[in-house]
């Protein structure tokens, strides 16, 4: 069953000021790979206005780590949640995937499949995505016991559109995606999706099966 997540539109521009009660919930109940014997509880919020897309994460966590510092290293090898998406409903036009650890690193590239007309997002455009989270930069060592992190970021589509065609949210525009948290080198490695991928070894990289993100 595809799932549909509605996207609603915020008055209050800005990412200290939006709204989040506002916003419909998701959760990543699906996975890839074995069952994880640590399965996050991970939920996401989307809303937007004329010129940002804001994004909220909200993940009940164990064995926590963060160790990327620098934009655009290897953070899904840390505490990690992922926004990948197609700025319309046509997923040969390509899509961005935004990873960001619980420390606020970040990496984004924009890409038709895995390393295919792959494009580094610069850091001029990178630098104007906001992003707040709870967590210190590092993690390190491993957070062992439970904790409840969040990470939250303003994401201005004028990014989007210097290396992508994209549909311009309003009222019933779709957009497709997927989200994902990993945590590829903790001693609880993990691979969690919202939309479901019928793969048997974990591969985010797949835009065929993104499911439906519409503008309220």
């Amino acid at each position: 069953m595809n799932s549909i997540y509605t996207i609603k539109r915020t008055a209050a521009a800005g990412l200290d000021k939006v709204q989040w009660e506002q916003a419909n919930t998701l959760e990543l109940k699906n996975y890839m790979g074995s069952k994880p014997r640590h399965f996050p509880k991970t939920q996401a919020k989307l809303l937007y206005d004329e010129k940002n897309i804001y994004v909220f994460f909200r993940i009940e966590d164990q064995y926590v780590r963060a160790v990327a510092q620098k934009l655009h290293d290897p953070v899904c090898r840390d505490s990690c949640a992922e926004f990948f998406f197609t700025p319309g409903e046509n997923i040969s036009d390509g899509y961005f995937n935004l990873e960001i650890n619980c420390g606020g690193t970040m990496l984004m590239f924009h890409q038709t499949a895995r390393n295919e007309n792959k494009i580094q997002i610069s850091e001029q455009n990178c630098k104007k995505i906001k992003i707040k989270t709870s967590m210190p930069k590092i993690v390190e060592p491993e957070i062992k016991e439970p904790i409840t992190w969040t990470l939250h970021y303003t994401l201005p589509l004028e990014i989007l559109e210097s290396y992508a065609k994209v549909s311009k949210p309003a009222a019933g525009v779709k957009w497709r995606a997927n989200f994902y948290k990993c945590a590829d080198d903790s001693s609880h490695p993990h691979w969690l999706t919202w939309a479901k991928i019928d793969k048997p070894r974990p591969d985010f990289h797949r835009p065929d099966f993104f499911d439906t993100i519409v503008f309220g």
